[in-house]
């Protein structure tokens, strides 16, 4: 049931919902449900649709809205911003549907089954006229938000991704269920091409690769290395990296980061008496200065969410775009490839199939 110490939205309110209410889609209402409690964002959560009504029902229900069965009636309601969560084989036909309904879409990653799909999802909303985003969450974690200042060249990444076996997505290799949120965010940070990928993955507890190393290199010359696993003991959710003078560290699911700068070299040093020990220790081993930039805690999907509604009132680009989508779809393509052409190398092909 609704909340009755709401203030009523005004008539110039966003009339949003959800299309897909499973896990995700389920958060999405969540959330929605909240910021619909604030004043200051204006809007009103209408509604879900799921081909599983009941589900819809269910999910209605606990978030004061309405249940549809069906996308027409969806529209037919005048909501026109939604969130698109339902499986990725579907994103297309829904979102398409949507936009040309007139409806603001955030799309749930990964964007697209292929990379073709992920074109017309960017055709679509252009032509039309449509704000539309990626749903990348780990853009919004306030971690990777406090380390961007900090970025200056960053040229080498050791990313970790590890969690315990659950039978949650096992419909997908662990490099669209997992590994597709890292790489999403060092292309972020590195803003280059990617050069060559190096990969192996291997099919653990499921039918599909469980656990997955990748190395990246960048035309700028940064190489990254991306670890992903399902099938882990611990759940670890890291990236570190260098840049000139600096090492940075950040922690996804504490929301934390370490930065250690390097002084620079002593331009005196070559005057310094190299008889004298610890003179050149002091020159050799320049100080190393640890410091935590502030990190704003909140959930990364609230700040997602208002972040996509505030790109709608303001008619302007999304923080993550269709285009972020798409490359990060590329990425995870090319990976794919990549563990594919080792397994036939390796000769790990009868590991590998459906």
């Amino acid at each position: 049931m609704g909340d009755n110490r709401r203030m009523p939205p005004s008539s110039d309110a966003l009339r949003v919902g959800v299309v897909g209410c499973g896990a995700f889609g389920r958060n999405h209402a969540r959330v929605y449900h909240d910021l619909e409690a604030d004043p200051s964002q204006n809007v009103q959560f209408a509604g879900v649709a799921d081909l599983d009504f009941d589900r819809a029902q269910a999910v209605a229900k606990e978030f004061g809205a309405q249940a549809f069965r069906s996308l027409d009636e969806f529209v037919a309601a005048g909501i026109n911003v939604a969130s698109v969560a339902v499986p990725t084989v579907s994103h297309l036909a829904v979102a398409r549907q949507l936009i040309e309904s007139g409806v603001d879409v955030l799309i749930e990653k990964p964007l697209a089954t292929t990379v073709a799909e992920a074109d017309e999802l960017i055709e679509l909303a252009q032509r039309h006229g449509r704000i539309a985003q990626a749903g990348h969450l780990e853009r919004f974690n306030p971690a990777v938000r406090a380390t961007v200042p900090l970025l200056t060249q960053p040229m080498f990444f050791e990313v970790h991704r590890l969690s315990v076996f659950t039978p949650r997505s096992l419909d997908v290799d662990v490099i669209l269920d997992l590994m597709i949120h890292d790489l999403d965010v060092v292309l972020s940070f590195v803003k280059s091409p990617v050069k060559e990928i190096r990969a192996v993955g291997l099919p653990i507890l499921s039918q599909k690769i469980d656990i997955a190393n990748v190395r990246m290199e960048f035309e700028s010359g940064c190489v990254a290395n991306f670890t992903a696993s399902r099938v882990s003991t611990e759940r670890i959710r890291k990236l570190r990296f260098f840049q000139p003078h600096q090492y940075v560290s950040l922690d996804y699911s504490r929301q934390d980061v370490l930065v250690l700068s390097v002084e620079e070299p002593d331009p005196d040093a070559a005057a310094l008496d190299p008889f004298n020990p610890a003179s050149v220790a002091a020159s050799a081993f320049p100080g190393i200065t640890p410091f935590k930039p502030k990190v704003e805690q909140q959930e990364p999907l609230r700040a997602e969410l208002s972040s996509f509604l505030r790109a709608v009132r303001e008619r302007s680009a999304p923080e993550v775009t269709l285009e972020d989508g798409r490359r990060a779809l590329e990425a995870v393509m090319q990976v794919v490839d990549a563990i594919a052409e080792h397994s036939r190398r390796a000769k790990l092909m009868e590991l590998t199939r459906d």
